[in-house]
């Protein structure tokens, strides 16, 4: 992105509006701050000027952050957002509407510059497609970003899900009927009722006194993850067809 950002601020507490406002005022990559204490008058700015970012607070009377995104989302082309609340639970809501990042308040500077440096590196990177979704994850107060296409496999937690990846594993408030349906577009199946599995991270396929297993990406030798039997077939099928030319 070349040239100053030019942001709206949307925020129905003037105090945490007006202190939004001034900490990225104080950003060398900004410019122009514009301000609404209402999503729907921020609505109404976004048809008059064209912004390259929205901060978007979540909990407001009437139309809610999450409103507007979805609404902002039907745009020819939407602006990027950047939600900034006091309010956790919405995590996975902005990662389902694409939100560049999620801060917490009381928002420090050093946080929302590296808000900013995502929103510039965002715009600067060319799009991707859609497997290459970010998932937020909550650990010790901070919300990181993850890739959808680094996690190898997903374990229901009852109510939760543990996302695995080279690097670790995260727990997301999300049950894996929901990431099951959501993510199959991405190349992840049931294995088990306790089981997804990327098959892009699928190194081999086992077969031990006709019980099936799979080696996904991991430390050493990979992680090996026991395939049921009434998912046995389909899962040999779907790499079979992945594997023909």
């Amino acid at each position: 992105m070349t040239g100053l950002l030019k942001v709206l601020v949307i925020d129905d507490e003037r105090p945490a509006l007006d202190e939004l406002a001034y900490l990225l005022s104080r950003d060398e990559r900004i410019g122009d701050v514009l301000t609404s204490d209402s999503a729907a008058e921020g609505l109404r700015t976004l048809h008059e000027i064209d912004v390259d970012v929205v901060f978007l607070d979540i909990q407001m009377p009437g139309l809610t952050g999450l409103d507007l995104a979805q609404v902002l989302s039907r745009f020819k082309t939407p602006p990027p957002i950047v939600f900034v609340t006091a309010h956790e639970a919405h995590a996975v809501d902005a990662f389902e509407l694409r939100a560049v990042d999620y801060v917490l308040k009381p928002v420090r500077a050093d946080r929302l510059a590296e808000a900013v440096r995502r929103v510039v590196e965002g715009s600067e990177r060319a799009p991707g497609p859609a497997h290459q979704a970010q998932i937020p994850v909550e650990r010790g107060g901070v919300t990181r970003f993850i890739d959808r296409a680094d996690v190898t496999h997903v374990e229901a937690h009852g109510d939760y899900a543990r996302l695995h990846t080279a690097d670790g594993s995260h727990l997301i408030r999300v049950p894996l009927s929901t990431l099951e349906e959501e993510w199959r577009s991405a190349g992840f199946v049931r294995i088990h009722r306790s089981l997804l599995v990327s098959l892009a991270h699928v190194r081999e396929v086992r077969m031990d006194a006709g019980r099936c297993s799979v080696v996904v990406a991991g430390p050493d030798e990979g992680i090996q993850l026991g395939v049921s039997r009434r998912h046995t077939r389909e899962l040999r099928d779907l790499l079979i067809r992945r594997a023909e030319p």
